[in-house]
């Protein structure tokens, strides 16, 4: 079943979805979160090396926002979508029990304050989020 998923995707809305998770990141680490962020995380923005490698940086997390909502489509593949509601539960389900497992094993070792935690789990979680009212929107 799962391997023929691709034959039933819509993949219009798999990508919109991925670019408002995308879309989502400038406005939470930007006017929202930016300053908390970039105190908690550490980084020196004078730092001539950070400008190094963005455009790469941009495109390699793009990509994993299109593989996270791939998988979000898979899910709602699985798993009867009878309207918004039902959209939303299950990317809340999906960030709780995937995306904020996998950051928060990365910082309980990295020792990374619990603020930054919020800020990075809360953008997965509202961008699945966004990613699956889009998705619903097409369905």
């Amino acid at each position: 079943m799962i391997h023929h998923f691709t034959d039933h995707v819509n993949w219009l809305p798999l990508f919109l979805g991925s670019l408002a998770y995308f879309m989502l990141g400038a406005i939470w680490y930007g006017p929202l979160f930016s300053k908390t962020w970039i105190r908690l995380s550490g980084i020196n923005m004078e730092d001539p090396n950070m400008k190094k490698g963005v455009a790469a940086t941009m495109i390699t997390s793009f990509v994993f926002m299109v593989l996270s909502c791939i998988g979000l489509t898979i899910f709602r593949q699985l798993v009867p979508m009878n309207g918004y509601a039902d959209a939303f539960h299950l990317a809340v389900l999906i960030g709780i029990c995937f995306s904020t497992p996998a950051i928060s094993i990365g910082y309980l070792y990295n020792k990374k304050p619990l603020g930054l935690y919020f800020i990075d789990c809360g953008y997965h979680l509202l961008g699945l989020i966004a990613a699956s009212m889009i998705m619903q929107y097409f369905e």
